[in-house]
């Protein structure tokens, strides 16, 4: 992710205002969340392989519409694209990795495995935001054109994956069994449904936050030059996070981990809504490690119990109702910090995370302990 570092700038640059900016994010997420449910099922039926092949097409084409085109509309239509080939590689990825392992008899090690698959994905963001805002200090285009190489990249990567071999029992063709996986989800399986509620919540919010970092480092007046470098960190920080994850999880157990993380994840928006000054960046680093870590825990208490067959269709339920909180309350804290300020704006996300979150617990810790 080259363009991550200066992509606020970037949009800036082309005239976009900070509503502007969140209304493509949610034009993005609901581009996913029109396919992010069949994707899954595609996924489950047609093999993971092949949906993440054709997502990574997607996200070669998306980067090279960004790269020739300026203005609103012309992103518009880069974030739809982009939209859809993400929808074609989450839940798919995920479940390859746990179907994989359950090949190897390793699934009690997915929390591991995750853990380093989003910490390499991190360190390689990490990196890349270096190289992006060099790249920017050149062009504040040129980040763009080096991701439609690295999109391009992802394609050949697509088609060396390996089908592990329970691809063998896949899902029948049809819409009625997409509506029966839904049920099962968010119906029928209670505790399925508040670990997929508490996960959603928690990520649609760690996705708010990294959309409020450059304008609070904007409103800090921090240098141009320093944005690559911080992005850089706090990817570095979430790596790191993520890839000790499975040791702060046994350490201190599963329920009290999660906790902790939403609390952190709460102070680190309010205590950014209240201060304006460099000093409170260590509250961004506190919620990015937060975020390392709360990832893969809440995907591992999810694929505990989705069966094997649907796997990649419910964590894609779990992808779709993150796209949708955001494209609903994306654009609203943007109008927020356009009408009033942005220090309402992180309060509000804050408060919302804490209220959601709070109210998801109550129910998964009945559901799990009934009286």
């Amino acid at each position: 992710m080259l363009v991550m570092p200066i992509v606020v700038l970037f949009y800036k640059e082309n005239g976009l205002n900070v509503t502007q900016v969140f209304i493509l994010q949610s034009v993005y997420s609901l581009s996913i969340v029109l396919l992010e449910i069949p994707s899954g099922y595609f996924a489950d039926v047609l093999g993971r392989k092949n949906t993440i092949s054709l997502g990574a097409i997607l996200g070669f084409v998306g980067y090279a519409i960004y790269s020739v085109t300026s203005g609103f509309w012309g992103f518009f239509i880069a974030e739809v694209v982009l939209g859809f080939g993400q929808s074609m590689i989450s839940g798919a990825d995920s479940a390859l990795l746990y179907d994989s392992l359950m090949d190897a008899r390793q699934q009690d090690k997915y929390i591991r495995h995750e853990g380093r698959m989003t910490s390499v994905g991190n360190f390689a963001e990490a990196f890349a935001g270096i190289l992006g805002g060099l790249l920017a200090a050149v062009s504040i285009r040129y980040p763009y054109y080096g991701q439609t190489l690295v999109a391009f990249v992802a394609v050949p990567a697509a088609i060396t994956l390996i089908e592990p071999k329970t691809e063998n029992n896949r899902l029948e063709l049809g819409w009625k069994k997409i509506v029966g996986v839904i049920q099962l989800a968010l119906v029928k399986n209670l505790q399925l449904r508040w670990n997929i509620i508490l996960s959603s919540v928690v990520g649609a919010s760690t996705l708010t936050m990294a959309w409020f970092v450059q304008p609070w480092l904007i409103r800090a007046q921090t240098p141009v030059e320093m944005f690559g470098a911080i992005w850089t960190a706090l990817n570095l920080l979430v790596g790191i996070a993520a890839m000790f994850a499975y040791r702060v999880e046994h350490k201190i157990g599963r329920n009290k981990t999660v906790v902790v993380l939403i609390f952190l994840l709460v102070l680190g928006f309010i205590a950014l809504g209240l201060n304006k000054y460099h000093w409170a960046i260590p509250f961004i680093v506190l919620f990015y490690l937060a975020r390392g870590v709360a990832t893969p825990i809440l995907k591992d208490s999810i694929n505990r119990i989705a069966p094997a067959t649907m796997r990649a269709t419910i964590l894609s339920v779990r992808n779709f109702m993150i796209r949708i909180l955001f494209s609903i309350w994306g654009p609203f804290y943007g109008w927020l910090t356009d009408r009033w300020s942005l220090t309402l704006a992180l309060i509000m996300a804050g408060l919302v995370l804490a209220i959601l979150s709070t109210f998801t617990l109550i129910a998964l810790r009945k559901v799990e302990n009934p009286a």
